[in-house]
């Protein structure tokens, strides 16, 4: 490895952007480069941070909380390409350095954390503050800034400041590992079938299989894979019940198949590790540590959510069950109702009731046409416009490169998308970002970025989505939405930098626009005909929006409450895999549905921190989204320009520069009850 000081960090590509559209030249970076630059990272960060702690001038706002705030730009540059690597377009050697990197990092922000005269500087500032005569943004981030480095151990004594940078190392490993291990068990499965197994498929998710097949090196066959955009359809319209089975047993198992990439003691260990966390740091449970910096604030507060919408759920699966059932018995079967029916016999309830299935409305919902759609409500709603750049360079060929422009032709903001699926590629979709957008200091225009695991289709076909994919593309655009349109002066209260449980907020609400008829007749285009979605296919769809409401609520939510139960114990389980179980038959799970995120790959609460204890969130900000449409509903416009100016003001402007309550109140006047939220997933 070649020694620290030969790194320059000044010019090198990871931390020195000079590529177009000031993004990282990325044919100037190879997986060799990352670790000597993260050293020099690290060391630069370090004396960035000294020189904060050892400045003897009395504290005051630009020498201590500003220079805290702006420290370490060439770390979070080489973080931020590097984590999306990781999650984008990993390899053995991206993955090995995960493995050094994780717990290094965890050490490097401990000691800062635990940094007696950086904290005596903040905490200095925090004693004085309504003496500072403050803005409100600032004073927001300065008692944020107090609060994090409390809750990071900087009042613990030497001993306990010692355990606990200890714990959080093994918890940065032990969450790289867990991740690792669900991406080598999705990477490592599949299923090649012959013509002859693909009854009922449609011609969708034939082209998808034997692109994905091509791709795995088994040309002429059809590969079922563990990528939901392959999983759930094959589900959904395979006739072959025996293979259906083998798919849901491979998907719903993963982490959990015993040897190097089982996730069992894993997750032993990282619970065992967070209840410590929280005894150390003076709270009852992890759960109590997590939510104490959220709109929820108490476990009680969640189960209060979560409790009557699971009630309401399992009746609503419990009669669509008996109606299944029927279908099934119907259709000559003799076999006992399982789990890896529920797709199937859903998909043939949804065309007796409502006369069409997922395999008509497909043609209309092409990948292209649905980007545009996004782009076109944002232009509507914000006055934003994005412009495609080719021949651009990312971490990978797939990535496309958008200018984002204001109204006024200004440049804005930079946005990168990466849609397809493969086997370099963590599954889910998510968004985040090169770099954030802040006025402080020099200033920064957002460099965001999604990610989707789409299904490619063969060369030379347009890639169709489902309804759910096109939602997920629309969510996870909402999110960029909240990265892009920023408008604050301190960088860590930036775009999604807001409490867990109203991140989900600006992501949720913009999915609503995707059904907004207009939008629909605009760009939900036949793939051969290019002719609009008829008015009587587009009627049914929208009548059917809350069809499987019973299934979709009892997978997510149950996940949501074994994710609680994990963590608002004192005491971690012993046996999680058993204590999972037990929790589930407790709750009355039927076993015909399975959580959407079992245990072993749970990576939203497993692979990191962000989600831990806080899965719940979704539905949280579903009551706030399922809300905030009802303002537009409600003016008759679903583009009233007066409440659009107030969303992006309050919402995707804001970031956490305000208490969210405040915010959602400023846009809304009003704080929402459940009820729409009920009544939006037909639970009541």
């Amino acid at each position: 490895m070649p020694e620290t000081k030969t790194v320059d960090l000044a010019t090198h590509p990871l931390t020195n952007w000079d590529g177009p559209r000031s993004l990282p030249d990325f044919t100037r970076i190879a997986d060799d480069d990352f670790a000597p630059v993260f050293d020099a990272a690290l060391a630069a960060h370090e004396a960035e941070i000294e020189a904060i702690a050892a400045n003897l001038d009395q504290p005051d706002i630009e020498n201590t909380l500003a220079a805290l705030e702006l420290s370490g730009n060439a770390l979070d540059r080489i973080s931020s390409i590097f984590w999306c690597r990781a999650g984008a377009h990993t390899n053995p050697n991206i993955q090995a350095l995960e493995r050094v990197i994780s717990p290094k990092m965890a050490r490097h922000f401990s000691a800062i954390s635990m940094n007696a005269r950086l904290f005596a500087r903040i905490d200095d500032l925090y004693r004085r503050r309504k003496q500072l005569n403050l803005d409100a943004e600032t004073l927001r981030v300065l008692e944020k800034t107090w609060k994090r480095f409390v809750r990071s151990g900087a009042q613990l004594d030497a001993e306990a400041k010692k355990r606990l940078a200890a714990i959080n190392e093994k918890l940065s490993s032990l969450g790289t590992t867990f991740g690792q291990n669900v991406l080598a068990d999705e990477a490592n499965w599949a299923l090649y079938l012959d013509e002859a197994d693909l009854a009922g498929l449609p011609d969708f998710v034939r082209s998808a299989m034997a692109e994905s097949a091509a791709a795995r090196g088994h040309k002429g066959s059809f590969a079922v894979t563990l990528s939901r955009s392959i999983y759930e359809p094959f589900t959904t319209f395979s006739e072959r019940r025996d293979l259906r089975e083998q798919a849901w047993r491979a998907f719903t198992m993963r982490g959990q198949n015993g040897g190097v990439t089982d996730n069992t003691e894993v997750v032993r260990d990282l619970l065992a590790l967070r209840a410590e966390k929280a005894k150390l740091l003076g709270y009852e449970s992890y759960s109590a540590l997590k939510l104490d910096d959220t709109m929820a604030k108490t476990p009680k507060a969640v189960h209060d959510l979560l409790d009557p919408v699971w009630t309401k759920a399992l009746e609503k699966a419990a009669a669509d069950q008996k109606e299944l059932e029927r279908l099934a018995a119907e259709a000559g079967s003799n076999d006992k109702f399982a789990a890896w029916d529920w797709r199937f016999y859903q998909e043939k309830l949804r065309a007796e009731k409502f006369a069409f299935d997922e395999a008509e409305l497909k043609p209309y919902l092409q990948l292209d046409h649905v980007i545009a759609a996004c782009f076109d409500v944002a232009n509507r709603l914000f006055g934003i416009s994005f412009e495609e750049k080719t021949g651009i360079a990312a971490w990978h060929p797939d990535v496309r490169v958008f200018t984002v422009k204001n109204s006024d032709g200004s440049e804005r903001a930079t946005f990168l998308a990466d849609y397809f699926a493969r086997p370099s590629k963590r599954s889910g979709a998510w968004m985040s970002s090169l770099q954030s957008g802040y006025r402080l200091g020099e200033g920064s225009k957002p460099i965001i970025y999604n990610i989707m695991n789409f299904a490619r289709p063969p060369a030379g076909e347009a890639a169709l989505l489902s309804v759910d994919e096109a939602k997920t593309l629309f969510h996870e655009f909402g999110h960029a939405l909240h990265g892009m349109l920023t408008e604050v002066t301190w960088p860590s209260v930036s775009g999604t930098s807001v409490s867990r449980d109203f991140v989900e907020l600006p992501s949720q609400l913009y999915e609503h626009w995707l059904t907004v008829p207009e939008v629909l007749e605009k760009h939900a285009l036949h793939v051969a005909t290019g002719k609009p979605m008829p008015k009587a296919l587009l009627d049914k769809m929208l009548a059917a929006r809350t069809f499987g409401a019973g299934f979709a609520t009892v997978e997510f939510t149950a996940s949501a409450l074994v994710d609680m139960a994990y963590h608002a114990r004192t005491q971690a389980p012993a046996e999680p895999l058993r204590f999972e179980a037990e929790t589930l038959a407790a709750l009355n799970m039927p076993d015909t549905i399975a959580m959407r995120h079992r245990t072993p790959h749970f990576g939203h609460v497993f692979a990191g921190d962000g989600y831990s204890s806080g899965y719940y969130s979704y539905m949280w900000s579903e009551v706030l989204d399922a809300d905030a449409f009802s303002a537009f509903e409600e003016t008759g416009n679903p583009f009233d320009p007066e409440l659009a100016k107030r969303l992006r003001e309050n919402i995707y402007a804001a970031g956490g520069s305000k208490d969210p309550e405040d915010l959602y109140r400023a846009f809304r006047g009003k704080l929402p009850s459940p009820d729409a939220m009920m009544e939006k997933r037909g639970l009541v």
